[in-house]
């Protein structure tokens, strides 16, 4: 077999195991635990900020092993922080090839002097259990035998490297064998090595199977204490109330945060536990907790529902952090409640959420199986100021968003097709968060499917929505609210037509569009103004924006079409008086009142458009074909076309950049509808 073959085929193992164990979230969560393979003088280890789940061959950093070979017994002083920075400068050297500017893993030399060929560092949780536990070496001797090395609380990097190869070279004393079928590193996770993926495998099967077993026999009970829960009612209101305050007091600038909920069991048992405060302020368990979660959560209890009175309990806590801390929390525990978790976009919030509810299992794992044993305080300091640990943080946060939408949440009903969709799409393109809200579930799913496709994860959300219906609004800001904290551009598209003389126009009909486009526009304005309102109240200087897409025909009457044309009438009424009552709680109410848009649904759709109802109404005199009640439209625009997504954009960009203009009805017409 030539090299070039057999690195190939190395490689390819090293992509196949790296993703098995990275794509599954007991084993890897965010950007934690790292790969290797080596062959030769050569070792390929993952770059720092790649995600193991998806990894490449070029996620790899080829390194020179003689030189990482002779890091291990370099002098780079006694000062922590100068002797790390020496270190990473020293491994940086070790790159076969710098120009491609990768950083390499900080554990590279740690994968170097394992002796075999493939290398899987995770921070499975079954392990962590044991890890993060004042009981686990013993434990871990009493399942395993020799068959696992325990490695001591150290420094992340070269001084982990140094205390394994230690490990390693007395474990080959002690036993006789070429390597022990693990390692167990206190507080850090856990590492298999193995000259195949099917040795890692099975070596990782065996460890997690004894793990395992000893965890589910003493998993029964609340790991935190007995459970006060907290009443549905009471829940639902506070977190409706608790997002939308936390993204405005948590802003640092002009831009709020998105903060995402959770509520789910491991969760719960925490916060709704008797000793669930004691725990949670004890400190963090794991480095990637210290990385993406901050070290220490905040903890608050709310006793009110009354949104001031949340507020400002909220506001004296995160006082009271900051000056503790002197940093922001990026997870928020409410007593009973759940937790918050907070992040520029979702992506980092979710992560937060992800890596503290992990830790919070090993924590309830290690409390089951003996008691916490949590990062020692020289370790937190270590970590929150090493060099590598912020590189980490700054590759997770990624790139500013940039656009005219940037840093926003957006909702935008009837978001499934048409005028809504295009929105949607536009906002999320420019920086948004968007959520997509229809009545045609499927429709708005798919949608945000395909946004988060082209924009990320987490980035939309697809809501089933009856805007006529009450509780149906509701449930969907409620689930806004979980997703994102809240919402900064509300846009009521939603809207349906029924064409027909007053003379034999079914009352049905009219109902119909009434209850669609003006009470609908009322109903979801009721609910989704408190929650703007909170944002505005936590932090004053925020604006928000409630935008109605109306219509030319809301400006001047519609023959055969009063219907419509009625209740676009008074969605202007409506936005003007919602615009006197809202602007105290900061809220801009305007409309956009476009032309016809002929390429969309609305108008085309073969079977109910309104090309077809027109024609089938006899609304154009003398048309006989779909084409030509087109031409009809289209000869009474002065700018001779029919409106477009992108101008209805212009206008919806200028209403959330303006700060000086409420209740107004905006017309976007090519000139077909003139204000006087």
């Amino acid at each position: 077999m030539t090299t070039d073959l057999a690195r190939q085929q190395l490689l390819d193992a090293l992509v196949a195991v790296s993703r098995k164990y990275g794509g599954d979230p007991e084993f890897i969560l965010a950007g934690g635990g790292n790969t290797s393979a080596k062959m030769g003088d050569r070792l390929w280890v993952k770059g720092s900020g790649v995600a193991l789940g998806s990894i490449t061959a070029d996620g790899f950093v080829e390194m020179h092993r003689p030189a990482l070979e002779a890091l291990l017994t370099a002098d780079f002083g006694s000062d922590r922080l100068v002797r790390e920075e020496r270190f990473k400068q020293a491994v940086m050297a070790a790159r076969v090839r710098p120009e491609k500017g990768q950083r390499p893993s900080v554990e590279a030399v740690l994968h170097h002097m394992m002796p075999q060929k493939l290398v899987v560092h995770s921070h499975a949780t079954a392990a962590n259990i044991f890890a993060c536990c004042t009981r686990g070496e013993a434990l871990i001797r009493e399942l395993c035998q020799d068959e696992v090395i325990w490695i001591n609380d150290v420094d992340p990097g070269l001084m982990l490297a140094r205390a394994i190869r230690s490990g390693l070279q007395d474990y080959v004393k002690k036993t006789g064998r070429d390597r022990p079928r693990g390692i167990i590193m206190q507080n850090h996770g856990m590492v298999v090595a193995g000259d195949t993926p099917e040795q890692i495998q099975e070596d990782t099967d065996w460890l997690m199977q004894k793990l395992r077993s000893k965890i589910d026999a003493v998993s029964g009970g609340d790991a935190f204490g007995p459970m006060t829960l907290m009443n549905a009612g009471r829940s639902r209101a506070l977190v409706n109330i608790v997002g939308p305050a936390l993204r405005g007091l948590l802003a640092t600038n002009d831009t709020l945060k998105v903060v995402t909920f959770d509520d789910s069991p491991p969760v719960m048992g925490l916060v709704a536990g008797r000793d669930g405060r004691s725990v949670a302020e004890g400190g963090p368990v794991l480095p990637d907790q210290v990385v993406y979660c901050k070290s220490l959560p905040l903890w608050v209890e709310v006793a009110e529902t009354a949104a001031d009175l949340v507020v400002e309990t909220l506001r004296a806590a995160l006082h009271d952090y900051r000056r503790r801390t002197r940093l922001d929390p990026q997870v928020v525990l409410v007593q009973g409640l759940g937790m918050f978790t907070a992040g520029d976009d979702y992506a980092s919030a979710h992560t937060a959420r992800l890596l503290y509810t992990d830790a919070i299992k090993v924590m309830a794992g290690a409390r089951r199986l003996g008691g916490i044993r949590y990062l020692s305080e020289s370790q937190r300091d270590f970590l929150e100021t090493w060099e590598a640990e912020t590189y980490r943080r700054k590759v997770a946060k990624g790139v500013a968003r940039a656009g005219r939408a940037a840093g926003k949440v957006a909702f935008v009903t009837g978001a499934a097709q048409g005028f809504g969709l295009e929105i949607a799409k536009d906002l999320a393109a420019q920086g948004a968060h968007v959520v997509l809200a229809d009545i045609n579930a499927q429709g708005a799913a798919c949608a945000a499917e395909a946004i988060c496709a082209a924009q990320g994860v987490g980035r939309a959300l697809g809501l089933k929505i009856d805007v006529t219906d009450s509780p149906s609004v509701d449930e969907a800001v409620h689930r806004a609210v979980r997703m994102y904290g809240g919402c900064d551009v509300f846009v009521s598209n939603a809207g349906v037509l029924k064409a027909g003389s007053v003379k034999t126009q079914p009352p049905e009909d009219f109902d119909f569009v009434t209850a669609v486009n003006y009470k609908g526009y009322f109903v979801c304005v009721q609910k989704i103004a408190p929650v703007l309102a909170v944002q505005h109240l936590a932090r004053p200087e925020s604006w928000s924006d409630i935008i109605q897409i109306n219509s030319k025909s809301g400006l001047e009457g519609s023959s055969r079409n009063s219907a419509y044309a009625g209740s676009k009438f008074g969605g202007i009424g409506l936005t003007q008086s919602f615009a006197l009552e809202l602007l105290a709680d900061g809220i801009k109410v305007n409309a956009i009142c476009p032309g016809n848009f002929f390429e969309g649904p609305l108008w085309s759709d073969p079977n109910e458009g309104l090309f077809v109802q027109y024609l089938r109404s006899g609304k154009v005199p003398g048309a006989k074909t779909i084409e030509d009640v087109r031409r009809f439209y289209e000869a009474k625009v002065p700018m001779g076309r029919g409106c477009t997504a992108a101008d209805v954009m212009k206008a919806v960009y200028y209403l959330m950049d303006q700060q000086y203009e409420t209740g107004q009805a905006l017309p976007v017409t090519g000139g077909q509808v003139m204000l006087r």
